[in-house]
């Protein structure tokens, strides 16, 4: 009894350290959003330019995933994390110090790669140091504290609370992630794979896409592409959408503050939706519910109360299946492996973080307008859910005991 008290309680630690983490997480990835309307003067940029700034740390992120995802194998979890974690604290700093936008694009690009490799990590930490029964609800609590930093950081930038500069918010993104770092390598667990199982990295991608393994990592990989281009598309266009139904910019991003909340909720939900026996008809449910959460934000009257409503219930459901995507990944692959496997699915997924804008674009340049951004993504949630439920069916993507 003592020792599962001990586990427990050792479960929970790792839990509140990896949700302080997500937090931070987020709160960094929105800090370019926030910052952009401070630096486009300042640096006296184009649009192609605010392009390639935002793009700059998206290939950052997808490179990281790949490289922080491995790492977790090789080093142990607790050490890649910490390594992930100073590295985006370092980045951010130093982007605070530019002085050129040449030197933006080079620190955007290097925070991207630490924060792309501290997500797969947090992900697969969050999964392993709970209990079976409740590894969906862990993941989900993790990730939820993503939408909560993407809160905070748009909180700050409604209030202004950076002062008349853009520096300082990367500041305090760079100061948060490294302060945390001692008590992550002082309290977390090393969760380190044996030398003895350990796989060098063109074996673990061997054993990822193996016959017995591959349609379940093509099933993972669609759910995520698909899963991002929707997430992604609505980031970069429902503001547009709320100011073109008349809204003003401080009541746009008050509904980007009830987003990230519904958000925190939506994750939670999905999380124990995954712990349930049965989880194939909730899971599709959910998906279909976000599909059609889009196509009524696209369609409810032009008020700042139906807007704060539509938002706060795409949040919760556009969230709810990304947490259940995120929960399942750590489930399709065994231990020695399984941060590799975690690490490149969402890499993969990544690359929908960069067609959805594009595809977005494509849809408002045609002339079906940001509402017909909704309607073209309700078929792709579908699909994701789809791919994600054919996963779940499968027997070799459930976790066991042993895992």
């Amino acid at each position: 009894m003592h020792s599962l008290s001990d586990s427990r309680h050792g479960g929970r630690r790792a839990l509140t350290l990896v949700c302080l983490a997500a937090i931070i997480e987020g709160f960094d990835l929105q800090s370019a959003g926030v910052a952009i309307p401070k630096i486009v003067p300042e640096f006296g940029l184009s649009g192609p330019q605010i392009g390639l700034f935002f793009s700059a740390a998206t290939f950052g992120l997808i490179f990281g995933s790949f490289l922080g995802g491995r790492s977790s194998d090789a080093w142990g979890r607790r050490n890649a994390l910490a390594l992930s974690l100073v590295t985006f604290g370092i980045f951010s700093i130093a982007t605070a110090m530019t002085s050129s936008f040449e030197q933006l694009l080079v620190m955007r690009f290097l925070t991207g790669v630490g924060l792309g490799g501290a997500f797969p990590i947090l992900v697969t930490i969050a999964a392993e140091t709970s209990t079976p029964d409740f590894r969906g609800r862990a993941v989900s609590i993790m990730y939820a504290g993503v939408p909560l930093g993407g809160a905070t950081a748009s909180l700050v930038a409604m209030q202004g609370w950076h002062g008349g500069g853009w520096r300082e918010i990367f500041l305090i993104g760079g100061i948060l992630p490294i302060v945390i770092t001692p008590l992550i390598l002082a309290l977390l667990p090393p969760l380190k794979v044996e030398k003895a199982k350990s796989e060098k990295i063109w074996e673990a991608i061997g054993d990822i896409l193996a016959p017995s393994s591959l349609a379940r990592t093509v099933l993972l990989w669609l759910s995520f592409f698909l899963g991002l281009i929707v997430v992604y598309a609505l980031l970069n266009w429902m503001p547009q959408l709320l100011v073109s139904r008349g809204l003003s910019k401080p009541d746009a991003s008050l509904v980007q503050v009830l987003f990230n909340i519904g958000g925190i909720l939506g994750s939670l939900i999905g999380g124990k939706v995954l712990d349930r026996d049965n989880p194939l008809a909730t899971v599709a449910l959910c998906f279909a519910a976000a599909g059609l959460a889009l196509l009524m934000l696209a369609m409810l009257p032009a008020s700042l109360g139906w807007m704060l409503l539509g938002g706060f219930i795409v949040g919760a459901g556009i969230l709810c299946i990304q947490a259940i995507l995120y929960g399942i990944a750590p489930r399709c692959y065994p231990f020695q492996i399984r941060g590799t496997g975690v690490g490149v699915a969402v890499g993969v997924g990544r690359l929908g973080s960069i067609a959805g804008p594009l595809l977005a674009g494509a849809v408002v340049a045609s002339g079906a307008g940001p509402e017909g951004v909704m309607y073209t993504l309700f078929p792709i949630t579908l699909l994701a859910g789809a791919a994600a439920v054919i996963l779940l069916r499968r027997r070799d993507a459930m976790p066991t005991a042993q895992d």
